[in-house]
Parts: structure tokens; sequence; C-alpha cells
């Protein structure tokens, strides 16, 4: 009998495949670049940017790690750590800085889930795996209610979905990497980035409808 965890992560692999083809009417309109002025217009490339950051640093993470260089791991993994400040450290002008203080580790517990599936793979640990994944979906759900509870433009279950989808991306990026399968990675890349920019507009234009005298 297949495991829970086993079960999770086949459902998160699957799902970062197949989007944008069962993204959720909700995640689809929320994705739509916001419009408006020069001003959110401005904050949209800003949180996009943060949100590339993510995934670069990320990887750049898993391919030290996977190419067991340790220094430069070490040295890619503060920047993802700077970068998880970054990220909460933009919704402070909005909800104050005990909301990002209360977003950062939630984004460190969605990077040390990540490190334990690489760990894992790297060791090739189907235990530590499915771990890993089980920790990244409970991530996935407390990122999704305080952003939903933040704001009431980002329904808890569309943002979940995007966010069990990143996990997915991640979770299929280190598989790959794992393998040498980089044209499958190249095209997953891809796909993370145009991901990270749905995640973005859709922050941005919650926080835009919410705080219309900001943006």
């Amino acid at each position: 009998m297949k495991s829970i965890a086993s079960t999770v992560s086949a459902f998160v692999f699957s799902l970062a495949v197949l989007l944008p083809a069962v993204a959720s009417a909700d995640e689809m309109a929320m994705s739509v670049p916001p419009a408006g002025s020069a001003k959110i217009a401005a904050a949209d490339a800003a949180i996009r940017g943060l949100w590339h950051d993510h995934i670069f640093w990320v990887r750049n993470v898993v391919v030290a790690t996977l190419g067991k260089h340790p220094a430069e791991a070490k040295a890619a993994e503060a920047q993802v750590v700077a970068n998880a400040h970054a990220i909460a450290d933009s919704i402070k002008p909005f909800y104050g800085d005990a909301a990002g203080e209360a977003l950062f580790p939630l984004l460190a517990g969605h990077y040390g889930a990540i490190k334990s599936y690489l760990t894992a793979t790297a060791a090739g640990d189907k235990k530590g795996q499915d771990k890993a994944t089980d920790d990244l979906m409970a991530n996935a759900d407390k990122l999704a209610t305080f952003l939903s509870g933040a704001n009431p433009n980002l329904p808890k279950d569309a943002v979940l979905g995007m966010l069990q989808a990143h996990g997915g991306h991640h979770i299929a990026q280190i598989q790959e990497l794992k393998a040498g399968q980089y044209d499958a990675e190249a095209k997953n890349w891809a796909d993370m980035e145009e991901h990270m920019n749905m995640i973005a507009d859709a922050l941005t234009g919650a926080i835009a409808k919410q705080f219309p005298d900001k943006l």
C-alpha cells in the first residue's frame, strides 16, 4: 500500500506538470497582471523580481548540493534566506512590521522543506523525500491561510493551489537535476518563471485592491 506521503508527492508533481491546464478560475483571474497606475506596475515588477530571485537561488543550492560543493551551496543558501527576508519585508508597508515578521518563518519553512527534499534525494532516501513532501504541503497550507487571512482578495483555495504547484516545480526540478534530465529541467524552469509571475501578479493585484490609497 502506498503511503500518504507517496500519494501526496505524486499529486504535487503532477499538479506542477499540468499547470496551468488545471488552474482554477480564481487562480487564472488572480494571475492577470494588475492594471492601474505606474506605481502598481512598479510594485508588480519588484514583487516579480523577488519571487524570481527565490527560484534562482534555490536552484543554485540544488546544483551545488548535488555537485557536492558545500561552500557554494552555503553561499547560495545565504541568498535564499536574504531573499525570504526581502519578501517578508515587502508586505510591511501595507500590513505592518509584525505581519512581515510573521511571514518570514513561513517562507523559511517553505525553503526548509525543499532543502530536506533535496538532502533526501541526494542520499536516495525515499522516506526522507516523503516526509519533506508532507512538510512542504503543510507549509503551503499555512502560507495560504496567512495570506488569505491578511487579504480578502486572496481566496485560500486558489492561493493553496498556486503554492502546491510551486512546491511541485521544486520537487520536479530536484528530480530532473539529480537524473541529469536537463531538457526537462529547462522546460520546468520556464514554467517556474511563468508561475512566479502568476504568484507575484496575484499578490500585487490583491494588495492594490485592498489598499487603493497606497498603490
